[in-house]
């Protein structure tokens, strides 16, 4: 398994590869302190809400094994009136910074719950002429079983929120494997498939996304506790009682500990 690591399927036949784990969430650390570490990282996601300021991130993204954008929309309304926001103008600069940088990897706007399904689709196909590249498409319940299916026959690569697909209801009622369901629907039809924030450890080895990202490297720095990476998986190792952990320091060790898990995911998963 890759974290955000990933597999390459022709339209006409799937070919099963590891899972690509791509770390995300860089930008919570300032200053690029971990400007040497991602010189060793595989494979990240960011999003274009953090990149646009960003200065010290996009001259590694030709270093990166693989580079995915996220688009930052929802990050862009929390504090705006998502009602006021200039979609066409956001997805245009989205477009000019993809092509800028030559990224082939990057996922809708999929703002479903703010300007409705017919708007995110009219934006889909104006990144899509923009950019001259088709985007992942990112399912959300409210578009609907087939419509996912639809998707998987029409683009290369399609993204699930893992914690919600993992709850449906609906039309999955009676479906006790839902996420086995999306990662084999996808495949049949010559898709690949990336679980949006998953951090299920042991669930990486169950379900074979052909790629996921996670913040968990992050987590020790909010918990008190570093990560060792022990040969197959990630260990948890509290501060010692009387001492606190040294936040860049710690920072820059996760990271490090979950490289170390990617390339085992890559080679193994």
């Amino acid at each position: 398994m890759k974290i955000y690591l990933a597999g390459t399927y022709s339209r006409d036949y799937c070919v099963k590869e590891a899972m690509k784990l791509f770390l995300a969430g860089e930008h919570e650390v300032k200053n690029g302190s971990l400007a040497n570490s991602f010189n060793r990282a595989l494979f990240v996601l960011e999003s274009f809400y953090y990149c646009q300021n960003n200065r010290w991130l996009p001259p590694l993204f030709s270093r990166f094994r693989s580079f995915m954008l996220d688009s930052g929309a929802f990050t862009y309304i929390a504090g705006k009136d998502g009602a006021g926001v200039d979609w066409k103008r956001y997805v245009d600069e989205y477009a000019e910074y993809i092509i800028e940088h030559n990224i082939d990897l990057f996922i809708e706007l999929d703002i479903d719950c703010v300007v409705g399904l017919k708007e995110v689709e009219r934006l889909r196909k104006r990144l899509e002429k923009r950019t001259g590249k088709q985007p992942i498409i990112a399912w959300h319940d409210n578009r609907g079983k087939d419509y996912f299916i639809q998707t998987c026959k029409d683009y290369k690569y399609n993204a699930i929120g893992t914690t919600r697909a993992a709850k449906q209801g609906g039309v999955f009622r009676g479906n006790p494997d839902i996420l086995r369901w999306f990662i084999d629907t996808a495949h049949e039809h010559g898709s690949r498939i990336h679980g949006l924030g998953y951090t299920n450890l042991r669930g990486m080895t169950e379900y074979h996304f052909d790629s996921v990202d996670s913040t968990a490297w992050l987590y020790g720095n909010r918990g008190g506790f570093i990560f060792i990476f022990d040969g197959k998986t990630l260990q948890k190792r509290k501060c010692p009682p009387g001492k606190r952990l040294k936040s860049r320091a710690a920072a820059i060790h996760n990271f490090n500990e979950w490289v170390k898990f990617q390339k085992y995911a890559e080679a193994f998963l």
